[in-house]
């Protein structure tokens, strides 16, 4: 199978230079010519693709080099793409960028070299005339396998110093396809952990977007970034899905006789993966619902999700811990994913009824799966106010910023992850749990530190750690068949 989707990749030096608004805006003005364009994210940031979605009208996906490995790059693409006619790939940081101490692996030019695309270069030259050229010669130059296609002028400030910069980027000889001048209209509000989610602002988001759309439109040749964008090599390779994935998957690994049981020391998990042994679950044919937590304080959750717990044999359904005072009727399993319940910590303890029932189904046995804010739900207390009470824990807000890839694996059986598994993940989070680790801590960091973190109890499985489980398919097949037989 060849995928031949026109693409293009929007990268930048830096991070603040403005790839999302021309990434966003490119996205939303093709839509309004009338493109089905595929919109995509590098790295593993969930914010983003909400502005995408919105953009297109199609799902937001990431693709993470260090999360799923560089070899499903191009099929998550594939599968991202399937039907349209042009897909934009916004980068992550700056062009050359990624996983610290890891070379290119996830930078945004080792997917665009995955991807066969070409790039174009997002420049801010608000503080710059001529030193353009030498900024954008050494991109060029860095990597002669990243193809740059063209530059876009962010931040000019008049006619004049516009005509300073191509005068310059005239001897690099990459040529120049937008100028876009300051615009009040297409800024974002950020805070602690970067943009306010699409969910938490839809209105002003929408009118955002129209902004970044109609700056797009007027300061780009759109034509030629279309044009660049079909120049992008063919893809070889089957696309990316979720029941394939499943299939081909390895059998998650043999659980531990008791289930949350350790290993004599829980550290001792870190040193190597036990044996890929199949559990022996039960019968896969009989649907189960599984509730996922949605709105506006849970926002973070990759497509590939929900799409390998229904291939798994999920009826998967969502509902908002802000608003709904009960679980989804007959809901065996509970994903919880996420999001910023510190900024909605009021309301989500005044939802009484809706903690209650977590709580009771936690403490049923069924499977749940939490992830940073699912994580600080499930504690006894945020900030000081009431949460579900699963865990013996207390979360608050911290000054201290957590970020950065993880290589994990699971020290303790769960519905979620066989110990052994090994996964890698990412932390992003400015709040504290205390303690950090149960009695079955869910996951060993290999790098950049040794440690425990999380918490296996009965079928919980909660943890800072954010996975893409495209990277390990079973997990969700394990998931789903623990909802079966619990």
């Amino acid at each position: 199978m060849v995928s031949s989707v026109p693409r293009l990749v929007i990268a930048a030096p830096s991070s603040g230079s403005g790839k999302t608004t021309v990434a966003t805006g490119l996205m939303a003005a093709l839509s309004a010519r009338g493109f089905a364009v595929s919109p995509h994210k590098v790295g593993p940031d969930y914010i983003d693709p909400g502005y995408h979605s919105l953009a297109t009208g199609r799902v937001g996906r990431n693709l993470d080099a260090y999360l799923c490995g560089p070899e499903l790059v191009a099929p998550l693409f594939a599968h991202g793409a399937r039907g349209c006619d042009v897909a934009v790939v916004e980068g992550v940081m700056g062009l050359y960028d990624g996983a610290a101490g890891e070379g290119e692996l996830a930078s945004t030019a080792q997917v665009a070299k995955l991807l066969r695309a070409p790039v174009v270069l997002v420049v801010d030259a608000s503080s710059q005339s001529r030193s353009v050229a030498a900024l954008v010669h050494g991109f060029v130059s860095w990597d002669p396998e990243v193809r740059v296609g063209g530059v876009i002028l962010n931040k000019v400030a008049s006619d004049r110093h516009e005509g300073l910069l191509r005068e310059a980027l005239d001897s690099v000889g990459v040529p120049v396809m937008g100028v876009l001048r300051r615009a009040a209209g297409v800024e974002t509000p950020s805070r602690h952990l970067g943009l306010v989610p699409v969910a938490e602002r839809r209105d002003a988001a929408v009118e955002a977007v129209s902004a970044m759309a109609a700056q797009v439109a007027a300061g780009c040749d759109v034509s030629a970034l279309v044009a660049l964008a079909r120049s992008a090599g063919p893809l070889a390779g089957a696309a990316w899905g979720a029941g394939e994935a499943l299939v081909s998957s390895p059998p998650p690994p043999l659980p531990f006789p008791t289930p949350g049981a350790l290993p004599p020391d829980p550290r001792s998990a870190l040193d190597g993966p036990r044996p890929q042994t199949p559990d022996g679950l039960g019968d896969s044919g009989r649907a189960v619902r599984v509730a996922v937590a949605g709105g506006s304080a849970f926002t973070f959750s990759y497509a590939e999700h929900a799409e390998l717990l229904s291939a798994a044999g999920a009826e998967v359904v969502t509902f908002d811990p802000l608003r709904d005072e009960e679980l989804p009727e007959g809901t065996a399993g509970l994903v919880i994913g996420g999001g910023f319940p510190e900024v909605y910590a009021s309301e989500l303890s005044a939802n009484g009824s809706l903690r209650k029932a977590v709580a009771e189904l936690a403490l049923s046995g069924a499977p749940v799966a939490a992830e940073c804010a699912g994580l600080l739900y499930l504690c006894r207390e945020l900030d000081g106010l009431p949460m579900c009470g699963v865990l013996d824990a207390s979360a608050r807000m911290s000054e201290r910023l957590t970020l950065g890839y993880r290589d994990a694996v699971a020290v303790s059986d769960s519905a979620l992850a066989g110990a052994g598994t090994r996964m890698r993940g990412h932390e992003f989070h400015r709040t504290v749990v205390e303690p950090g680790a149960g009695a079955a801590p869910a996951w060993g960091m290999r790098t950049p530190k040794r440690r425990v973190e999380g918490f296996v109890e009965r079928g919980v499985h909660a943890s800072y750690l954010h996975t893409h489980w495209a990277s390990e398919p079973g997990v969700a097949r394990r998931f789903v068949e623990r909802c079966r037989t619990s």
